[in-house]
């Protein structure tokens, strides 16, 4: 349907329209401006500690420094674009999308559009692609399509209890059960590169739009709480890959899954250094399109059949895409080009220097900053502080994901050291985290097996795992057991961390509610006493 403006209607409405697109204007530079701060925030630290150890005990060339440098400048300004483009355009979609399916109230409808959408977004993750590699005996096809299957099915799986209401912790008791039993039929060259598989495949470009669809699904219901069932859906999504890839394993027995070797280019002038960044550049963006553009025909197909968004709406849209687009172009290639090289050489500098095992408090501190450099994060971090009403802030968050993923890569880096196997800490890590979520309130359930999954981003894989393959090539250990299992161990870590921050939570509460009823007691009678006298 059209519509006709004559011109006294087009000068009455233009002064209001300037106001508005001012306000747009100036809201955005704000969030730009914020997004800033927190990449600042997130990567000096990270630089900081490159340098300082460059510096003393792992030195580095000055070219492979001055790449890293230029890596941090396109992680920066990537970080900004990206969180800005997540917030104006994927959250609000996948918000939108959420309650138009719930709507519908069609089981079949809904059903059909959450495996649907689960499998289409895990097919556009480019870390997918990475995992594929890892694994020569399964046909990388044949790989993607199960990951993808298994996350729409959990999806779907996560939709429904938010929808009948059935709690969390049961489910995740019952899927890590089958889990762990599955796991004790595969190869251990081939246990950790499953459970990286968990980690992996919730990215950034995964993690935004299921958190929002969540979000979304919750908020047309009526029911108390549902504000607590909002989280939950990455959790069970990181379980699917990881149970497809233990069968896949079972049936494939890949026994010689193989991995991908860092490569470190000649690096020598600061032309070298820009020829490498244009090199890797073209791929990088190619990865993002072909990520993105599912995203975008969700997005118009839903256009089309809902007419939800208006012209000015649509145009806000399309600068978010665009935004998270650069932005995770930016990101990628700072992050592979300019971080991966220098990973692998720390760890291979610091373990194989006289005193190798300051391996571990060092990879402590890079893993307490470097959560905060996942792009994905700061996305959950904002929706978990609007969901609760500001009672789990994004300072108390940052604080539990960074202790924990600091103990997680200290875990990592004993295991490079002494060759402990995974099943010594996943086990008892899992048992633990499922045990907690006894004593805590739901919410921090929801939200702590989320972080899991959100925690374990492209830092983690192409700086954390490149550190951890390079101290074990240094100690002859053996890369496929002793390595590989960071990104499981990152994953594993929030919900151990974010639970017992719920458990404080949960007896702070209570002291207070209970030095409350003292107080109102002794008040009480006070005035008793004043009365008989």
């Amino acid at each position: 349907m059209f519509l006709c403006y004559n011109k006294s209607d087009f000068r009455s409405t233009t002064p209001q329209h300037i106001r508005k697109v001012v306000r747009h204007r100036l809201k955005l530079r704000q969030i730009l401006s914020e997004k800033w701060k927190e990449a600042l925030q997130a990567v000096l630290p990270i630089i900081a500690i490159v340098l300082a150890l460059s510096f003393t005990i792992a030195p580095l060339s000055p070219s492979v420094l001055l790449c890293f440098l230029m890596g941090a400048v396109l992680i920066l300004v990537g970080m900004m674009l990206f969180t800005t483009g997540a917030e104006t355009a994927m959250t609000p979609m996948g918000e939108r999308i959420g309650t138009a399916m719930t709507k519908t109230k069609k089981l079949g409808v809904v059903i059909t559009l959450s495996f649907l959408l689960g499998f289409i977004i895990t097919v556009s993750e480019p870390d997918l692609q990475v995992l594929a590699s890892q694994v020569p005996s399964v046909p990388n096809l044949i790989l993607i399509l199960s990951v993808a299957c298994g996350v729409g099915v959990f999806l779907v799986v996560s939709l429904l209890r938010m929808l009948f209401s059935i709690a969390l912790p049961p489910l995740l008791v019952g899927c890590y059960a089958v889990v762990f039993l599955l796991a004790f039929f595969v190869p251990p060259e081939f246990l950790a590169v499953a459970f990286d598989a968990g980690g992996v495949t919730t990215g950034p470009i995964t993690v935004p739009f299921i958190m929002a669809l969540g979000v979304g699904v919750s908020a047309i219901r009526s029911t108390q709480g549902h504000d607590d069932d909002s989280f939950g859906l990455v959790a069970l999504c990181s379980v699917g890959p990881i149970l497809m890839v233990l069968l896949l394993g079972i049936f494939y027995h890949p026994t010689d899954a193989a991995y991908s070797a860092v490569e470190i280019a000649p690096v020598v002038t600061t032309r070298d250094v820009a020829r490498q960044f244009a090199l890797g550049f073209p791929g990088y963006a190619e990865e993002v399109l072909l990520s993105i553009l599912p995203i975008v025909a969700v997005f118009v197909l839903f256009q089309l059949l809902t007419r939800c968004y208006r012209r000015r709406q649509l145009l806000r849209t399309g600068v978010g895409f665009l935004y998270t687009v650069i932005g995770l172009i930016l990101f990628l290639t700072g992050v592979n080009v300019g971080f991966t090289p220098v990973g692998n050489l720390l760890g291979s500098g610091l373990a194989g220097s006289a005193y190798r095992w300051v391996l571990i408090p060092i990879g402590a501190l890079i893993g307490y900053y470097i959560v905060k450099a996942e792009p994905a994060v700061q996305v959950l971090n904002k929706q978990v502080e609007d969901v609760t009403g500001g009672t789990v802030s994004q300072s108390m968050m940052n604080t539990a994901l960074s202790i924990g993923v600091a103990c997680a890569v200290m875990l990592s880096m004993v295991r490079v050291l002494t060759g402990i196997s995974i099943y010594w800490i996943l086990v008892p890590g899992y048992a633990l985290a499922l045990i907690l979520a006894r004593f805590v309130p739901s919410v921090f359930v929801g939200i702590a097996f989320d972080s899991g999954g959100v925690a374990s981003g492209p830092m983690t894989s192409t700086f954390l795992l490149p550190l951890a393959m390079g101290a074990c090539q240094a100690v002859g250990g053996n890369i496929l057991t002793d390595a590989f299992g960071i990104v499981a161990l990152v994953a594993l870590a929030p919900p151990v961390a974010i639970q017992i921050m719920g458990v404080l939570y949960v007896h702070r509460s209570k002291a207070v509610a209970q030095n409350k009823a003292d107080l109102l007691s002794d008040d009480g009678v006070i005035d008793l006493e004043d009365e008989e006298i």
